[in-house]
């Protein structure tokens, strides 16, 4: 069943699958343990475009795609500028 913005979500489900560096499995059974209901081919199948699935399970999905992201380190960031005067104006006490 087609809903608005389908299929910009799946699209944008599987960039997050992909660039987070996820495996299907992984992705799957984080899916199925917050009570997804589609089987593991299903949902790859989905996410590469070849079947739509139920709206409730798109966003069941995209939790669980959300959830593994949240678990992931941080990246390292640019500092700017001012962050380095203060980060070194603390370690050897000039401003």
């Amino acid at each position: 069943m087609a809903f608005p913005h389908a299929e910009e979500q799946r699209a944008l489900t599987y960039a997050a699958v992909t660039d987070s560096g996820f495996s299907m499995g992984e992705v799957w059974l984080h899916y199925f343990s917050l009570s997804g209901e589609v089987d593991e081919y299903e949902v790859e199948a989905y996410l590469e475009g070849l079947m739509p699935m139920p709206p409730l399970e798109c966003d069941v999905l995209a939790l669980a795609v959300n959830e593994l992201i949240d678990g992931l380190p941080p990246r390292k960031r640019a500092p700017f500028s001012d962050e380095l005067v203060r980060a070194h104006a603390g370690a050897d006490g000039v401003a």
